[in-house]
């Protein structure tokens, strides 16, 4: 069998189970499995492959068929241009946080020698664009998760920006004393809990912890909204991702603090509302 062939053989597979985007996730996987590029599948496909490479390959389709998300079969995720080592103990970066992280960028890219928390950092993502993209930059990065920090240190290394971020285990705030930032991120879990079993099948995959935002998804913004404070130098900006319907309901947050000015909103690529940014008062 040659690889146009056992490519044609995962697309139909994947088509006769209504698979969205066949042909572009058939190529993916071959091109993991094989461990070649685009390119070489292009120019080579009249090559013959191996027995044990083409149940590897189907293996990895019927995987994709059972629900597992791609990332976690191919076991990379683009995002900012950069590529991410994912695993099943880490979220898979979306390209709706892309929003979040330039608004981060923009914001800081006004500042001098700005310093970062990121809470929830997961994969890193966030973190690592931000150190990539933004000069002179310190960043703190926290997860409860000591496999998703050992990911996120993976991934760092991978792009070069180890020596720009802190790692640190904690439950959001808990393991930081006395230290002040001028900019909190996070992408939170923000999906109320009763909503998780009707997320989709590849979704429900990911790990629950980075899912579950509590019985109304707003545990976490609460927590961030009244203890983030403390934490902000003067002035200082909090950053968050939310779900498509949660803006009242986080900006009421913020407004029942107190403790916040000039909050606004940055639509997703669908439009939909996305990103909240807040600035602490002055005091």
């Amino acid at each position: 069998m040659t690889i146009k062939e056992l490519l044609n053989q995962g697309i139909i597979m994947l088509k006769n189970e209504d698979i969205d985007a066949p042909k572009n996730k058939a190529r993916a996987i071959l091109q993991h499995t094989l461990k070649k590029s685009r390119e070489y599948l292009i120019i080579y496909d009249n090559n013959e492959i191996t027995k044990t490479q083409r149940e590897e390959y189907v293996k990895n389709i019927k995987r994709l068929i059972a629900g597992e998300p791609l990332q976690y079969i191919t076991g990379v995720q683009e995002f900012m241009k950069m590529n991410f080592v994912v695993t099943k103990d880490v979220l898979i970066p979306q390209p709706d946080t892309e929003i979040l992280v330039e608004e981060v960028i923009k914001i800081a890219n006004k500042l001098q020698n700005p310093y970062i928390l990121d809470l929830c950092t997961g994969s890193g993502a966030i973190a690592i664009s931000l150190a990539k993209n933004i000069p002179n930059v310190k960043i703190v990065a926290t997860d409860i998760s000591k496999k998703a920090l050992e990911i996120a240190k993976y991934n760092a290394k991978l792009n070069g920006v180890l020596k720009n971020i802190d790692f640190i285990e904690s439950n959001l705030f808990n393991k930081l004393k006395n230290i002040k930032f001028d900019i909190i991120v996070s992408n939170p879990p923000y999906v109320a809990t009763s909503e998780i079993k009707t997320l989709p099948k590849d979704v429900r995959q990911e790990p629950i912890i980075a899912l579950d935002g509590g019985k109304d998804g707003l545990r976490f913004y609460r927590e961030i909204y009244e203890k983030g404070y403390e934490f902000l130098n003067k002035e200082g900006y909090i950053c968050v991702e939310i779900g498509y319907n949660q803006k009242e309901a986080v900006r009421k947050i913020i407004e029942q603090q107190k403790r916040y000015v000039e909050t606004y909103c940055k639509k997703d690529l669908c439009e939909n509302d996305r990103v909240v940014v807040t600035k602490s008062e002055k005091y």
